[in-house]
């Protein structure tokens, strides 16, 4: 049967993705002098002006708007409305509110009297989080997604090193894969929306893109004279970035995951602090997953966990190998609850959290890049066995 599936990716310079990057960075700076710290930080970006705000208590001393401009011009918006010295900044944090370190400080389990972990974390909120893997590429990752991140990458790479001098920030890519039944066999289109100056003629960007992007990135055994390419098909992307649409932390959660191939909570990633399930659960979902499929017990499997503000222990563990699975779904789900605590504090710790690794997340993906931990394959053996 044949099928086609379609992911799309944005550029660091992307209204939202900005908004972001900026979150993590900020999350990073404060996770640099306290590890303790709780931040949900959330930017809004908009022609000229960029509103911090959210939640943040901890002892670390930062400087919100120097972060934040640092950013911006990290990025390349050194032109324009928006550019990082120019554009206005207006930072709007307080502290947690105190309702909710009420739940997340001491678990409903130890205020029932189970002891049975020191320091044990309710978790940041209520909600379900889901993790994904499959055999489509190297990284266990799906194909389409993959690659759209891959030539959102590289467009930035092009104007960062001047290759292609008249890109500016913001663009957008898109991937049609054709799958004969579950096996992916050729890209079917590839869309590709740079921003740019004036300077540049639509014939010569065309030709650009398709041959130091495009070409650069997709396996050419994967094109072919039906594939199709749409570049700028608007015809012009002069205006970009939050001059020319608004952006906002935590929308684009789609293309940071998995591209559409699998479920999503809806709980955003950047800007949280690992107390707060939606990240660190989701990369704990993605852990297992990934260690699942590197061990051979399916091909492909989606994962979810829930969870109650407050509660340490997930409400239920849900397991989909759409018909790959070496077992039985609901034992693979039984295996998964023996072999991984899915407790906030033990999630923290198995995946080390506490640490400065986020702002490399906000663009271009959480899932799949490597020497993050959530994507070490170190539980190979012990699901393995299962198998026996």
């Amino acid at each position: 049967m044949t099928k086609f599936f379609t992911s799309e990716s944005v550029t660091e310079g992307h209204p939202d993705k900005l908004c972001d990057n900026i979150s993590d960075a900020i999350v990073d700076a404060i996770y640099a002098q306290d590890s303790n710290a709780r931040c949900a930080v959330e930017c809004c970006a908009a022609y000229d002006r960029l509103l911090i705000m959210g939640e943040v208590t901890t002892f670390a001393k930062v400087d919100y708007e120097a972060i934040a401009r640092k950013t911006i011009k990290n990025i390349g918006y050194d032109f324009g409305n928006f550019a990082y010295d120019k554009c206005k900044i207006t930072v709007a944090i307080h502290e947690q509110s105190a309702d909710i370190a009420l739940g997340v400080d001491g678990s409903l389990e130890n205020k029932e009297g189970n002891k049975e972990i020191e320091n044990e974390l309710g978790a940041g909120d209520q909600g379900m989080m889901f993790g994904y893997a499959c055999t489509e590429t190297e990284e266990l990752m799906p194909l389409a997604v993959s690659l759209a991140h891959k030539l959102s990458k590289r467009l930035t790479e092009v104007r960062k090193t001047g290759l292609l001098p008249y890109l500016r920030p913001d663009g957008k890519t898109q991937v049609t894969v054709q799958y004969e039944g579950n096996t992916p066999v050729r890209i079917d289109a590839v869309v590709v929306s740079a921003q740019h100056d004036e300077s540049v003629t639509q014939s010569k960007l065309k030709e650009d893109i398709l041959q130091n992007v495009i070409k650069a990135v997709v396996p050419a055994q994967l094109l072919d004279s039906n594939t199709k390419y749409y570049i700028n098909p608007t015809g012009r992307f002069l205006i970009g970035g939050p001059e020319g649409d608004s952006g906002l932390t935590g929308r684009k959660i789609i293309v940071d995951t998995y591209g559409g191939a699998c479920a999503h909570g809806g709980g955003a990633f950047s800007g949280k602090d690992p107390t707060k399930v939606d990240r660190s659960a989701a990369y704990m979902a993605r852990y297992i997953c990934k260690n699942l499929v590197a061990a051979g017990l399916c091909e492909k499997v989606e994962l979810q966990v829930a969870y109650a503000i407050g509660v340490s222990a997930p409400l239920s563990v849900f397991v989909d190998t759409f018909g790959t699975g070496k077992l039985p779904d609901d034992k693979l789900a039984d295996i998964v609850s023996k072999e991984f605590d899915l407790r906030p504090y033990s999630i923290i710790k198995t995946l080390n959290l506490r640490n400065p690794i986020y702002l490399q997340t906000a663009a271009y993906g959480h899932f799949g890049k490597s020497g993050l931990p959530w994507e070490k394959c170190d539980r190979i053996s012990d699901l393995a066995k299962y198998l026996k």
